[in-house]
């Protein structure tokens, strides 16, 4: 196989001829007394994390960093030097960290547009992922993500944590076992507050704003639209405009999404059907994303119901309302009972709210060596979160937004008419319960009601009415070179 230069493999961005040349899979494994060597791109709040946990896996070490914000490389390898005495390798590019050969495996916490190309681009140079949630910006990306780790063989882990949480391994089993008959629907909870004063709302309506110094805005965007900025902070922030976030549906809500969807019995498929409706309320800035939102998907015989809420007050009090209990987690109903839970485990009760047993975890401590084992022992089947488990979860998340962007402005009444599931019936007036406390007028803020879509699970494509227009959110436009390819 002929050499790539480091000129070459950057001007073809890993086009997918170009790929293919440099991509012949490896199985190559460190010796049992030598370390995984690791290198995490994008060194943010979350990347930051990423370089505490690696460094005290065992058998792994951490070797280098990559960020497009020179601001972030120095001030993380000044202090990793500081606290561990190792000068840590810097990269801008993430294109030039791949070439290098002495780095077996890279984690990601870039911003969600960056994650299927980097993933991609990653097992093409032979290296294993660990990738944060969610997995991809849409959901075509995944699929590629998936076919990308099978083609070349590498471990592929989902950030998503909670999957190692030995309590709710525990308490699935429980359920799937039958110790509270069947299971009638399972529910997801992301209530938590988004207000000024924390990192929930997007500064600045008057935009552009200028890029901070020390930023390379081409590499940032990568893969998005180069828009100007319009928000007063680049980090974060990015969660709430859909050019390169998923709101806090793939923030912190893909979590729960994760959890409710393994409650299920972790299907194989995307949801038959989905619909969503909400809205951004009381904030009035350069965000574009739901603060507050509600999404059915059509799983049977149970379906999955997620909320959203990041409004913060309730009349006066500084703390969201919950459901059952949790605010940040999941419900599973069943006919004799119910599990409340999250991260940490939780407990069962029977239908009178009486709790039954306890299930205690350890909020998922233990993900990040779990890739790890995994990226030694080659076996797929060691990963707790494998890359497909995150692709369907994520993808159940687009999903949600998509019904959502396609959604029209309705009056309450509208809305009522138009639900016809009692399950859906009792979120939405929760939900408005909720908008009522904060005082949020919906003749001038009216809430977004997304059409019903059907989508076909073997294709991943969506079918039937509307289709045309949400097919449209399947896959993205890139942006030259960044491109994730169709052949991967």
């Amino acid at each position: 196989m002929s050499k790539l230069t480091r000129r070459d493999f950057i001007k073809s961005s890993m086009a997918a001829g170009a790929a293919v040349a440099i991509a012949a899979p490896f199985s190559r494994v460190r010796g049992a007394n030598g370390d995984i060597r690791v290198a995490v791109v994008g060194t943010g709040g979350q990347g930051g994390g990423h370089m505490r946990y690696f460094h005290n896996c065992n058998g792994a070490r951490l070797v280098a960093i990559c960020d497009a914000d020179r601001n972030h490389i120095e001030r993380r390898a000044g202090a990793f030097k500081k606290e561990h005495g190792i000068d840590l390798k810097t990269y801008v590019d993430v294109r030039e960290l791949l070439e290098d050969k002495s780095i077996d495996a890279i984690t990601s916490a870039t911003p969600n547009h960056w994650h299927s190309l980097v993933t991609i681009w990653a097992c093409q140079a032979g290296k294993d992922v660990y990738i944060e949630k969610p997995v991809s910006h849409n959901v075509w990306e995944g699929r590629k993500m998936v076919e990308a780790a099978r083609k070349y063989n590498r471990i592929v882990q989902t950030g998503t944590q909670k999957r190692s949480d030995l309590g709710l391994m525990e308490a699935y089993k429980y359920i799937k076992d039958g110790n509270l008959g069947a299971i009638k629907w399972s529910r997801g909870f992301c209530y938590k507050a988004r207000y000024e004063g924390t990192n929930g709302i997007v500064n600045g309506t008057n935009g552009p704003s200028p890029v901070p110094e020390g930023v390379d805005y081409n590499l940032w965007c990568g893969p998005a639209d180069m828009e100007p900025l319009r928000r007063k902070d680049l980090h974060y922030k990015w969660h709430w405009v859909w050019n390169t976030g998923n709101g806090d549906l793939g923030n912190q809500g893909i979590h729960e999404m994760d959890l409710a969807r393994w409650a299920l019995g972790d299907p194989n498929h995307l949801a038959p059907s989905v619909m969503s409706f909400g809205g951004r309320f009381r904030v009035n800035d350069a965000g574009e994303t739901a603060n507050t939102q509600v999404v059915y998907l059509g799983y049977r015989p149970a379906p999955l119901i997620f909320e959203v809420r990041g409004l913060p007050v309730a009349k006066g009090r500084r703390d969201m309302p919950n459901y059952r209990g949790t605010r940040v987690g999941m419900v599973i109903q069943c006919q004799d009972g119910y599990f409340v839970g999250g991260g940490g485990g939780g407990w069962t009760y029977d239908n009178s709210g009486k709790r039954l047993k306890q299930f205690k975890g350890q909020a998922g401590e233990g993900h990040h060596q779990n890739f790890i084992d995994a990226v030694r022992s080659r076996r797929v089947s060691d990963l707790n979160a494998d890359i497909e488990k995150g692709h369907y979860s994520s993808a159940l998340c687009h999903m949600g937004n998509v019904s959502y962007r396609l959604g029209k402005k309705m009056s309450v009444s509208e809305i009522r008419n138009s639900i016809d599931d009692d399950d859906v019936m009792d979120s939405f007036e929760r939900m408005l319960e909720h908008l009522d406390a904060n005082e949020v007028d919906l003749e001038k803020e009216p809430i977004t009601m997304g059409p019903m879509l059907t989508m076909d699970p073997r294709t991943e494509m969506f079918v039937g009415e509307h289709s045309d227009m949400a097919n449209m959110y399947i896959k993205r436009n890139y942006r030259e070179p960044f491109v994730v390819p169709d052949k991967v």
